[in-house]
């Protein structure tokens, strides 16, 4: 008689049709003592608890129950090994064809915070170990982890007597997936805490998918979409309340929109096109805060991503009616406001209200991964000091340090150009500063020819950037790292135009 090993944690409906399948093909079903006693409840008759099978009770509160060779035996036994066989008819051990296994939550518990001895009963050591087992030995040997492969199974059993080679590979494969992840977030929970150990020797992540996306980059391009498994964060908790499925190229500037605006306490609008910020603004109420972001660039926000940091009113929804955007971000929309945006019937709403958490970012380059901390959560942010005989006004200081939110977002070279808390010209990405400079500038006098202030996310190798700001007639203070040889250079050009400049000491290069 054929034999399944079915342990799970979620004991579901969908399990007990699996289940009842595997009886009525004549499959003994052995299971541990909370899937036995569902599956007897529910009337199944032909299932033996695995004491009966160990002749060894559960000690140690479950932690010991299925760790015995009774159970590993005939599971790993290689039927085409002679020697094999001999020893599992030696020791009247019988075979096992089928294991399915499910395992403590603790994907979910430590999104909730359990508390750490909690967390560490939910470690699972029996299951993986199981599943393991049976996936090593996929040329004999059925692993099952994923209910959605319950019906691939029936299936196979259904037409053929028996699963398949290629589908015990594959489902072989998803176990060690799985496992895999599962002890990658186990790792991570431990070490947290561990500040020498924030770049382990081995990295590893654990993530799940949550969508199958359009395409990448460029529809020749397949993608996805993963989650962090044990991790909240702004990105894994968003919800589509409207619209076309989302892009690659959406999600990415959705993070950058959002991480934006969420660095302000006043309410505050940033659009976002190709991953770049196009026009960000604060405001008295979200209104102001979006006339003026849209008034920054009204040509790059067509088609973008716009997010705020405050609900969306009626007046906001018809605002957004008379431009065209891809997707909207905001933690909540007043009554009835999403019925004024569904006109726009491509349009992406997103709900979203978590603040922002992760404390690494990974940049995948070919045949390996560059791991750094983000550039968001640095204490000491207004730290700066002035080196040129004029100071700055409270205005002026605000604008700065507004810019320099903003420039942390903009590639390098960076250059953001602002009047009071509005950005007015924005240039990065270029191969030298000067040019960047000079795009920023022109777009700012476009719009202003007075009260506007300059922040760059690296220092000035030359004056030239003083001196184009001179030009611009407007431009009457600037905030930079500093640490140039040609500081002085800079520092001297501003004296002799009248500019005030500051030093920070912290460059924000984004690549």
């Amino acid at each position: 008689m054929k034999r399944a090993l079915i342990s799970v944690y979620e004991k579901n409906e969908k399990l007990f049709q699996f289940s009842s399948f595997l009886d009525q093909k004549g499959y003994q079903i052995i299971s541990t003592g909370g899937t036995y006693q569902y599956l007897i409840r529910k009337g199944l008759s032909n299932v033996i608890e695995i004491s009966n099978v160990t002749f060894f009770p559960e000690i140690l509160d479950g932690r010991v129950k299925t760790l015995h060779p009774n159970i590993y035996g005939g599971i790993l036994a290689n039927r085409s090994i002679e020697k094999h066989i001999e020893s599992i008819r030696f020791h009247k051990i019988h075979l096992i064809d089928i294991v399915l296994v499910n395992f403590y939550p603790f994907f979910e518990e430590i999104r909730k915070r359990s508390h750490f001895n909690s967390l560490i009963e939910l470690i699972d050591i029996g299951g993986p170990s199981m599943l393991r087992a049976a996936a090593k030995n996929f040329l004999h040997v059925t692993a099952i982890t994923d209910d959605n492969d319950y019906e691939l199974v029936k299936n196979e059993i259904e037409q053929n007597g028996s699963t398949s080679l290629k589908l015990r590979k594959k489902l072989a494969g998803k176990v060690f997936n799985f496992t895999s992840a599962y002890d990658s977030a186990i790792s991570q929970y431990l070490l947290m805490d561990e500040k020498d150990e924030k770049f382990p020797i081995y990295l590893h992540s654990s993530y799940e998918k949550k969508m199958n996306l359009r395409y990448g980059e460029n529809p020749h391009q397949k993608a996805a979409y993963y989650i962090n498994t044990i991790q909240h964060g702004s990105m894994r908790n968003f919800h589509q309340l409207h619209g076309k499925k989302l892009s690659f190229n959406n999600l990415r500037d959705m993070d950058i929109a959002w991480k934006v605006v969420s660095q302000f306490s006043e309410p505050a609008c940033c659009t976002v096109k190709h991953s770049t910020p196009c026009g960000v603004a604060l405001g008295k109420n979200i209104i102001e805060a979006f006339q003026k972001t849209y008034y920054a660039d009204t040509i790059s926000s067509f088609g973008g991503i716009m997010a705020v940091n405050v609900p969306i009113t009626k007046e906001l929804a018809k605002e957004i009616n008379h431009i065209f955007l891809e997707v909207v971000l905001s933690p909540s929309y007043e009554t009835n406001v999403l019925n004024i945006l569904k006109i726009k019937k491509n349009l992406r709403i997103i709900s979203i209200n978590e603040a922002i958490s992760d404390k690494l970012e990974y940049v995948q380059i070919d045949g390996g991964i560059l791991v750094q901390e983000t550039d968001y959560f640095f204490p000491n942010e207004y730290n700066y000091k002035i080196v040129t005989k004029k100071k700055f006004t409270d205005q002026e200081l605000k604008s700065l340090f507004f810019a320099q939110k903003v420039v942390k977002y903009v590639k390098s070279n960076a250059i953001v150009i602002t009047k009071g808390t509005q950005t007015l010209g924005i240039s990065g990405g270029q191969t030298n500063r000067i040019w960047a400079a000079n795009q920023a500038i022109e777009r700012a006098l476009e719009k202003s020819k007075e009260g506007l202030v300059l922040v760059s996310d690296a220092f000035f190798p030359f004056r030239d950037v003083v001196d184009e700001a001179a030009r611009s007639g407007g431009i009457r203070a600037i905030l930079q790292p500093g640490g140039s040889m040609r500081d002085e250079e800079s520092v001297k050009a501003c004296d002799d135009y009248g500019i005030a400049m500051a030093f920070t000491g912290k460059r924000h290069f984004k690549h």
